[in-house]
C-alpha cells in the first residue's frame, strides 16, 4: 500500500516507456505522489564528437513521447539538461521526495554515476532504490552447478531456459497505480537545438522512435517471426526485428519480447529467443567481469601484438577495403547507424584477422556509429569475432570475406544497394571485382583502382599472418 503522505521521484534512463516499467511500478505502489524525470546528461552528450547524432535525436523523440504518455495518464515528466549526478539530487530535494527510483544499469561508468547519486541522496536523507528491468536474469541469477558465472553460452542458455517461468515475463501493471502520478508544471522539454544538437537523417531512414515505434516494429516482426531463422543471415532480405535500438533505450520491454518469442512456437521464434538470451549473457559477463570493457576476457590474449596501421584502419572505417561485402556493410553503418548482424561479424573479423588491427579500435568505432550501441553487446560481439572473449569463435576460424559474400549476398543485391559503383558488375564478379579482366572492367564501368579500390590485403596471406599472431600467444601460454 502507498504511504498517503510520501513522495517519490522516478529517474528514467534507458527505459523510455510508461508501461511495464519496474522502477515506475515500485514507486507508484509505495508512494502517493510520484514525479518522473529524465536528464539529458551533459557528461554523456558533451563527449559525443558530432552535434548531429542519430541516437540523441532518437532519445529526444522518445522522451517527448514518454512525456505525452505520462501526461495522458495524469502525470508529467521533468526534462532536465545538465549533469545527472547533480540534477537528480537537486530535483529530489526541491520536490521533497522521500525516495528516488531507477532501473539497474550495468555499465561501469553508470554504476559509478549511480553510486555518486546514491551518496548525494543519502546525505539529504533520501533513499535510492533500483530495480531489475533491462534483462530477464541478471548478475548471479543464473549460475553453474558449482555456483560460478557461466563463460560458455550454450550451457548458460540451457540453464536460462530451464529457469524461465511466466513470473519472469509478467508485465508490471503500472496503470493500476497511475492515479499516484504527479504532474510536472514548468517550461517543458528543451528543443533538440537547445541541447546543442541538430536533426539527422533518422526520419528519412524510417527509424520510428518511442514506445509507439517499438510497437509498430514488433507488430511487423510478429508476422515475419516464423521465417526469422531462414532469413536472418541475408542482409538484402527483411529478416531481423529491427528492435535493437528500442531494446537499447527501453522503448520496449524485454519481458514482452521474451513472452512473445516463447509463445510463438516456431523455429524462427526459438532462434530469435536465443538472440535475446545472448543479450542477457553479455550483460551477465559485463556485470561479473567489468574488466572486459577495456581488456580481453581471456587475459592471455592481451599479449597479442596488433599491427599499428592507421592507413588500413582508415580504409576499413571509410569503406575502402576493396572487399565489396565489407565496404557495403561499412557504408550501411556510416549512412544509417545500423549494420546487419551477420555483417557485424564479417566486418569485425576482417578488421582483426585480415587487417590485424586491435579489436578495441573497431569496438570504439562501432560505439560512435551504431544507433543501438550497447557496451555489453558491442564488447561481447567484438571479443567473439577477435577470439579474445568468452565462448568466442576459435582463433583459427577466420571469415573469408569473399565466400561470406557469395553465401549471404549471392546476387550482390545488398552490395549494389550501398556500392552503386559496382551496379553493372556481373554477379559472378560482384564478390571479387578485381578478378575481372581489363576489358570486363571497362564494360562494367568499374575500373579497379579508379572506380573501386583494389583489395588492401590478400586474404590468404592475411590468414597466415593471423594464425602466426595468435599462435605465438598460444605457444607462450
Amino acid at each position: 500500500m502507498a504511504d498517503s503522505n510520501s513522495k517519490a521521484l522516478v529517474w528514467f534512463r534507458r527505459d523510455l516507456r510508461a508501461h511495464d516499467h519496474a522502477a515506475l511500478y515500485a514507486a507508484l505502489k509505495a508512494h502517493s505522489a510520484v514525479h518522473c524525470a529524465f536528464v539529458f546528461d551533459t557528461e554523456i552528450l558533451d563527449a559525443l564528437p558530432s552535434r548531429a547524432d542519430r541516437r540523441v535525436e532518437f532519445i529526444w523523440e522518445s522522451v517527448r513521447e514518454l512525456g505525452e504518455s505520462l501526461r495522458a495518464a495524469g502525470g508529467g515528466l521533468h526534462v532536465l539538461h545538465g549533469r545527472a549526478r547533480e540534477e537528480i539530487p537537486r530535483l529530489a530535494v526541491r520536490l521533497g521526495a522521500d525516495a528516488v527510483y531507477a532501473n539497474h544499469d550495468y555499465e561501469p561508468q553508470a554504476i559509478a554515476r549511480d553510486a555518486g547519486v546514491g551518496a548525494a541522496l543519502q546525505a539529504q536523507g533520501i533513499a535510492f532504490h533500483t530495480r531489475k528491468d533491462q534483462v530477464i536474469f541478471e548478475k548471479d541469477e543464473v549460475l553453474t552447478q558449482s555456483g560460478t558465472p557461466f563463460s560458455v553460452f550454450t550451457p548458460y542458455k540451457n540453464a536460462w531456459l530451464a529457469r524461465l517461468a511466466p513470473f519472469f515475463v509478467k508485465p508490471y501493471p503500472v496503470e493500476k497505480y497511475a492515479a499516484h502520478l504527479a504532474p510536472a508544471p514548468g517550461a517543458g522539454a528543451p528543443s533538440l537545438e537547445d541541447l546543442g544538437f541538430q536533426r539527422t537523417n533518422l526520419s528519412a531512414l524510417s527509424v520510428p522512435a518511442g514506445a509507439s515505434g517499438a510497437r509498430a516494429l514488433l507488430a511487423d516482426f510478429s508476422r515475419r517471426m516464423a521465417a526469422y531463422r531462414e532469413r536472418r543471415d541475408f542482409p538484402a532480405l527483411k529478416g531481423p526485428s529491427y528492435l535493437s535500438v528500442h531494446l537499447r533505450f527501453g522503448t520496449t520491454s524485454i519481458r514482452e519480447l521474451v513472452a512473445r518469442a516463447s509463445k510463438a512456437g516456431s523455429e524462427g521464434a526459438a532462434t530469435w529467443l536465443s538472440e535475446l538470451v545472448w543479450r542477457d549473457f553479455y550483460f551477465m559477463i559485463l556485470s561479473n567481469h567489468p574488466r572486459v570493457a577495456e581488456r580481453a576476457f581471456r587475459p592471455e590474449y592481451d599479449a597479442i601484438r596488433w599491427d599499428d596501421r592507421d592507413d588500413l584502419y582508415a580504409a576499413w572505417c571509410e569503406a575502402r577495403t576493396g572487399y565489396p561485402l565489407v565496404d557495403a556493410a561499412m557504408r550501411q553503418l556510416n549512412q544509417t547507424g545500423y549494420m546487419h548482424n551477420r555483417l557485424r561479424m564479417v566486418t569485425a573479423s576482417f578488421l582483426t584477422k585480415d587487417l590485424g588491427i586491435d579489436w578495441r579500435r573497431g569496438e570504439h568505432y562501432f560505439a560512435g556509429q551504431l544507433n543501438d550501441f550497447d557496451l555489453a553487446a558491442n564488447n561481447g560481439g567484438w571479443q567473439w569475432a577477435a577470439s579474445t572473449g568468452c565462448d568466442a569463435q576459435p582463433y583459427f576460424r577466420i571469415f573469408n570475406p569473399v565466400t561470406q559474400s557469395e553465401r549471404f549476398d549471392a546476387e550482390g543485391n545488398f552490395i549494389r544497394r550501398y556500392l552503386p559503383e559496382l551496379e553493372r558488375v556481373p554477379a559472378k564478379f560482384i564478390h571479387a571485382p578485381w578478378k575481372m579482366a581489363p576489358l570486363e572492367q571497362q564494360a562494367a564501368g568499374c575500373v579497379i583502382g579508379r572506380d573501386y579500390p583494389a583489395p588492401v590485403v590478400d586474404h590468404g596471406e592475411a590468414r597466415k599472418r593471423t594464425l602466426e599472431r595468435y599462435g605465438k600467444v598460444r605457444r607462450t601460454e
